[in-house]
């Protein structure tokens, strides 16, 4: 299937889908054409008036003020892409560097960069024929843009470093070999155009948005099943409520958990009679805590949703008037705060599931078994599954300090303040894998706890997910290898398998009519 990029108008839910489905068929709006001609063509027309431009025919950063001879204009660009290729570490996971090869299209393509249509047709190509440069993770501060992650994509181009190519690793030039293309030689301002830019940083937020967002609606279930193990009361989640705090995520979220407990036979047996008179906070505060939640990564996915759609290379060429303009949208301020956000989301999702977790294995607070084990003393059950979502919340916590105060001079001063947002995104997919282990092992333990209430069924919702976890992990009646277990239920909710087995209509980043 087709998905045509429309530069400057592509809604998240297409950023989404190039995330989790890749880039094959992707193509650029024919209607983008005409703007990167003309862009092309003024930077032609200023050469000729022989006046020094910035980043046309100069030199860089804290060099701006040495002019190039126009001979050397082609060296120049190579020269910046290969002396910025500098980043280190491992290489980005192939899902986030066709992102942001899709994101650097989408802004060049909106033709205030200067840069040649034969250049934008072949990282439409690469990306199309699925293409994707390796790419070293570190290295970037978030200004001037992520120049040495983004060099590293651009040096593909030309035929320098190395590319993934239908599963396999091989130098870039027989990539694009193989693929029916041919290396680039980048003309005047084209080096600087494709390495300029935060669509580094903002494709590693993207993708923590989305991960976020699956793992929060997984989390929905989680804590609806887990109130359901503990015998809690879903009194908590009712509308009225939630109608006088007036926050749109606590209101969605409440509506959420009281529609997945919807008809459980486990709620109905304890309405009356229990002598309980309210659950402890990570039961009966859901609402509060994951409609926060909710809130905050609708806010910041507004501002990556906006940061997708701009332009953040520099200088910009406005054709119409002949001009280029040097300014700095390539600092990534914006990408920074968003990742922070999302950070202190994904922290505490694990921190109230994780307290979930403890308050079903302790028999004092949720009057099941002692560590949800039928025969405890002999076995241990789900004591240390509990130890490893501990220690997960504590990293989740530490990583879950705010890169965007941080700052660094580089480029001898010239660059003096950064935004370090790069280093803020790329740590939210370490915290995601935390937390999605953390809520793999929540779904075993409230599975379990359900189990002890048998023969009364939870809600359809919730019993459709205990039937997609015991097809793969039966219940814990003996001690057994416990990893296997943790490593099937944290793939169900890494994978959205969970979200999707419960049938309900979670809420989502987008915010429903």
């Amino acid at each position: 299937m087709t998905l045509v990029l429309k530069p400057g108008a592509v809604p998240l839910s297409e950023w989404r889908r190039l995330y989790f489905e890749g880039t094959a068929g992707l193509a650029l709006d024919p209607g983008s054409a005409g703007p990167i001609a003309a862009s092309a063509a003024a930077v032609e027309k200023i050469l000729e008036k022989g006046e020094p431009i910035y980043g046309i025919n100069t030199g860089f950063g804290r060099l701006a003020s040495i002019r190039i001879e126009t001979t050397d204009l082609e060296r120049l660009q190579r020269n910046i892409v290969l002396s910025h290729a500098a980043g280190v570490g491992e290489p980005m996971p192939s899902s986030i560097a066709r992102l942001m090869m899709a994101l650097k299209l989408a802004s060049l393509a909106q033709g205030v960069s200067g840069i040649r249509p034969a250049t934008v047709a072949l990282l439409e190509a690469m990306l199309a024929q699925d293409l994707v440069p390796v790419v070293p993770a570190q290295g970037s501060v978030g200004a001037s843009g992520d120049l040495a992650p983004l060099s590293h994509m651009t040096a593909t181009m030309i035929g320098v470093g190395e590319i993934l190519y239908r599963g396999e690793r091989m130098p870039a030039e027989e990539a694009l070999t193989k693929a029916g293309l041919a290396p680039i030689t980048l003309g005047p301002k084209e080096g600087l155009a494709l390495l300029n830019g935060t669509q580094f940083s903002t494709a590693y937020a993207l993708a923590g948005l989305f991960e976020a967002e699956r793992l929060m609606q997984s989390a929905l279930v989680t804590g609806a099943l887990s109130t359901d193990a503990a015998r809690g009361s879903d009194t908590p989640f009712d509308p009225r409520i939630h109608a006088l705090r007036r926050h749109r995520g606590q209101i969605d979220v409440a509506d959420a958990l009281r529609g997945l407990m919807a008809g459980s036979v486990i709620r109905a047996s304890h309405v009356t009679g229990d002598e309980r008179v309210q659950d402890p906070y990570c039961l009966r505060c859901q609402p509060q805590v994951m409609g926060a939640v909710l809130d905050v990564l609708r806010q910041a996915a507004v501002t990556l949703g906006t940061e997708a759609n701009g332009v953040s290379d520099n200088p910009l060429v406005f054709a119409e008037h002949g001009e280029v303009l040097s300014g700095g949208n390539f600092h990534a301020e914006p990408v920074a705060f968003a990742a922070d956000m999302i950070a202190m989301t994904l922290c505490e999702i694990g921190s109230i599931a994780e307290r979930r977790l403890a308050m079903l294995i302790d028999p004092a607070l949720s009057g099941l078994p002692a560590f949800l084990t039928p025969r405890p003393g002999l076995n241990s059950g789900f004591m240390i599954p509990q130890v490893t979502a501990a220690a997960l919340v504590s990293e989740n916590k530490q990583m879950a300090h705010p890169a965007s105060v941080d700052s660094i001079p580089t480029s001898a001063n010239q660059e003096d303040h950064v935004s370090m947002a790069a280093h803020g995104a790329r740590r939210l997919m370490g915290m995601v894998a935390n937390l999605g282990h953390i809520l793999g092992i929540e779904l075993l333990a409230a599975a379990q706890g359900c189990d002890f209430h048998a023969p009364m069924p939870s809600s359809a919702s919730l019993e459709a997910v205990r039937r997609l976890l015991r097809a793969r992990v039966p219940m814990l009646d003996e001690d057994r290898h416990f990893s296997p277990d943790m490593e099937a239920a944290t793939a169900l909710i890494r994978s959205g398998a969970v979200v999707a087995a419960a049938g309900y209509p979670l809420p989502s980043l987008e915010i429903a009519a």
